[in-house]
């Protein structure tokens, strides 16, 4: 089928008061897996490439999204095609060419002032390309192989009132808020303020969005949802689930050599994984 829009999934995650699972991919293994686990699930999927996955595959951007458009056009289920966590304006530009409906423009790391006048650039130039485009606002950390951040340090959280500012000043359609997760934690020990994603939910007028949610416990992802988070980013689980896969294989197979006989048990692992976390999020908390 047509490759889906980010924002239309959202958009109906959001009034039905559910949420869509959006899986970042690194190679063709994590494409065909996330589509194979969304078609067993029957649910809607987006597949997310990172600036940090563009920057693995020697700065080219176009063969992983060319091979993701064409795994979903040929998907059972309506998949949509997310840029992520882009800082770099060159790749921001690439994005409308490449298939992509949406981005998420990363400037948290910048103070408020330069975070709103860099993301108001960003929301300006996307909206004109017909892309929904994602900001982050708080800390939250875990990229680009910094130190892990105190999720529950003083100033860490998303201020609902600084959010409401925020968004108004930047015209940005989705927000991924600080709520006590952090990106690539690989134990699941997060724990989530559901009284700010409530608060947060009720002050503003565009979707939240959960990043960090590998490190999320199964009934804190059903609370987020169930609190107003409208998209669950997932990444370093799919990559435990095919690490801890080859590794077993190989383990028990010290003489395997073919790549496909372990990538493919690796794929089995991430796809049963998508499913798994999918039905997390469609329970009812």
């Amino acid at each position: 089928m047509p490759l889906a829009s980010t924002g239309d999934l959202v958009t109906a995650a959001a009034a039905r008061r559910s949420a869509v699972a959006a899986f970042n991919v690194i190679t063709l293994e994590h494409i065909e897996a996330v589509i194979t686990g969304a078609e067993s699930a029957g649910a809607p999927v987006v597949l997310q490439v990172s600036e940090n996955a563009v920057k693995f595959r020697y700065g080219r951007l176009l063969p992983l999204a060319r091979a993701a458009v064409a795994a979903a056009e040929r998907a059972g289920v309506p998949v949509a095609l997310h840029l992520d966590h882009v800082q770099s304006e060159h790749l921001l530009r690439q994005a409308p060419d490449a298939g992509f409906s949406s981005v998420m423009y990363d400037a948290a790391r910048l103070p408020y002032a330069d975070n709103l006048f860099a993301t108001r650039a960003a929301v300006d130039w996307a909206h004109a390309q017909g892309l929904w485009i994602e900001a982050e606002l708080g800390q939250i950390g875990g990229k680009d192989g910094r130190p892990p951040l105190d999720a529950h340090a003083s100033g860490a959280r998303t201020d609902p009132d600084q959010a409401r500012d925020f968004v108004a000043g930047t015209g940005v359609d989705a927000l991924a808020v600080a709520v006590g997760s952090v990106h690539a934690m690989t134990t699941r020990t997060a724990a989530l303020d559901h009284a700010l994603i409530k608060r947060l939910a009720a002050a503003l007028p565009v979707p939240l969005v959960l990043h960090g949610s590998s490190g999320v416990p199964d009934d804190g992802l059903t609370a987020a949802v169930a609190g107003g988070i409208a998209k669950v980013n997932v990444g370093t689980a799919l990559n435990a689930a095919m690490t801890g896969a080859i590794r077993d294989h190989l383990a028990a197979h010290p003489e395997a050599v073919d790549s496909r006989t372990y990538l493919s048990v690796g794929r089995e692992a991430m796809a049963r994984e998508v499913r798994r976390i999918i039905g997390v999020l469609s329970r009812t908390a």
